[in-house]
Parts: structure tokens; C-alpha cells; sequence
């Protein structure tokens, strides 16, 4: 897959891209022995030798991982109190972070990576990603207030609301299905707490279309379909929007 020039050598982890397309500018960056000057310039990744003052220089793999996060771990790569962290649980080489966090005690769908661009896209409020998660209230949610949840509440000075609110259990009203957009800290629990409702335990059941389908507390790769299927529709509605 071709790539801008740019962007492969900001992905190799020796500059930005601003100060990569200086570097472009400035005649520094060549291609099989051939100096680039365009800014839009695309190379093979697997075929093309990119070279900035001489020197061979590669892409850093980028790795996505799904983690089922288990209570008790902090959702970043490290932690001033000394808390075990969503990193400790990752066996990899490559340095990755947390896509967004989850709360100390919140369970279910985290994505860690080292691809800035990917987090970016993810995390950026244009790109509505759904977040799905499974609610445990300490008393049974009232029609009334499920209403006023779609329809809006205000928490910290800003309106907020869920898309969508099912139950996953008929008969159980306190166990509460909600998707939402929102990436604020603490969201769903705020909402629920505006209403008058405590948020006993929180699993996140799906993130960006990635469910849970492993074990509490392990990982696993994305598929490279699941990472271009990401990528794909969630640029999508960045245009759009």
C-alpha cells in the first residue's frame, strides 16, 4: 500500500511530519538515490529505500491490540502512585498506549497502539465512534428518565445524551445497555448520577464495532481487516462531518 512520504518517515519515529516535510523541502529526503521534493510524493513501504541525510531509515510497525481490561488497572502508560497499569497486561516490544481510557474500576473493550493517526481518528469527536456499554444501577431506571437521557441532560455545564438505551435482560432494569458517542471522563456515570442514579459496575461491551470476545483481563491483535474496516469508516464520517 502506498504511502506519503511524509507520513513514513514522521512513522519512523525520527521527526514529526511538519519537521519531516522541512526535511523535504530542503532536498534532504531521497528515494532509491533520487532526491524528493514534493510533499505529495508516495512510496512502497516494502519496495522503495528512503533515505534522510544518507541514512537508510524505516517505519516503525505499527501494532493494534484489543485488551478485555480487568477492574483495578489504570488506563496509561504509567502512573505516579505506582498503580498497575492497562500496559502491564500487553506482552510486546513496541511502545503503545491506551486508545482513550476507561475508569480504575470500569471493565470491557480498550485498544492500545502505537499509531498516533489511529488514536487521533478514533478520538476525535467528528468521527461519532459508538461506544456500547452495560451499566449496573444501584435501583431500576424509570421510563421517565430513560427518555430524558435520549433526549439530553447537562453534566459540568455541557448537554450530553445517549443514542440508544435497551435492556439486556427483560426482566432486569437495573442492568442498562447504553451507546453514546462521548469520550468525556467519567460520561456515562455522570449522566446517570445528573438523574439521581448510582452506577454500581460498568462494562464497556463494544468500542468503534470491536467487542469483548475474549477473557477478562487478556488480549489479542486486530486482524488487519478489523484495523482497514476502522480506518475506512470512521474517515468516512470525518468527511461527512
Amino acid at each position: 500500500m502506498l504511502t506519503r512520504i511524509n507520513k513514513f518517515i514522521a512513522d519512523s519515529g525520527i521527526a514529526s511530519r511538519r519537521k519531516a516535510e522541512e526535511y523535504i523541502q530542503q532536498g534532504r529526503v531521497t528515494v532509491n538515490d533520487k532526491v524528493i521534493d514534493k510533499l505529495s510524493f508516495r512510496i512502497d513501504p516494502d519496495k522503495d529505500v528512503v533515505k534522510v541525510d544518507g541514512e537508510i531509515i524505516r517505519a516503525k510497525r505499527h501494532v493494534y491490540y484489543l485488551l478485555n481490561k480487568p477492574k483495578g488497572f489504570i488506563s496509561s502508560t504509567k502512573d505516579e502512585k505506582g498503580r498497575a497499569t492497562v500496559i502491564d497486561l500487553i506482552k510486546t516490544k513496541e511502545k503503545v498506549f491506551p486508545v482513550g481510557r476507561l475508569d480504575y474500576n470500569t471493565t470491557g473493550v480498550l485498544l492500545l497502539t502505537n499509531d498516533g493517526d489511529f488514536s487521533n481518528l478514533l478520538m476525535h469527536p467528528k468521527s461519532k465512534v459508538p461506544r456500547i456499554y452495560h451499566a449496573k444501577l444501584n435501583r431500576e431506571l424509570e421510563e421517565k428518565d430513560k427518555l430524558k437521557l435520549l433526549k439530553g441532560v447537562f453534566i459540568d455545564g455541557k448537554r450530553g445524551k445517549f443514542i440508544n438505551i435497551k435492556f439486556p435482560k427483560h426482566n432486569d432494569k437495573k442492568l442498562v445497555e447504553v451507546e453514546c458517542y462521548e469520550g468525556r471522563n467519567h460520561f456515562v456515570k455522570n449522566m446517570f448520577s445528573a438523574l439521581g442514579y448510582t452506577v454500581k459496575n460498568l462494562n464497556r461491551y463494544s468500542f468503534a464495532g470491536i467487542k469483548a470476545d475474549i477473557q477478562v483481563g487478556e488480549y489479542r491483535k486486530l486482524t488487519e481487516a478489523e484495523v482497514k474496516n476502522i480506518i475506512k469508516m470512521y474517515s468516512k464520517n470525518i468527511r461527512r462531518n
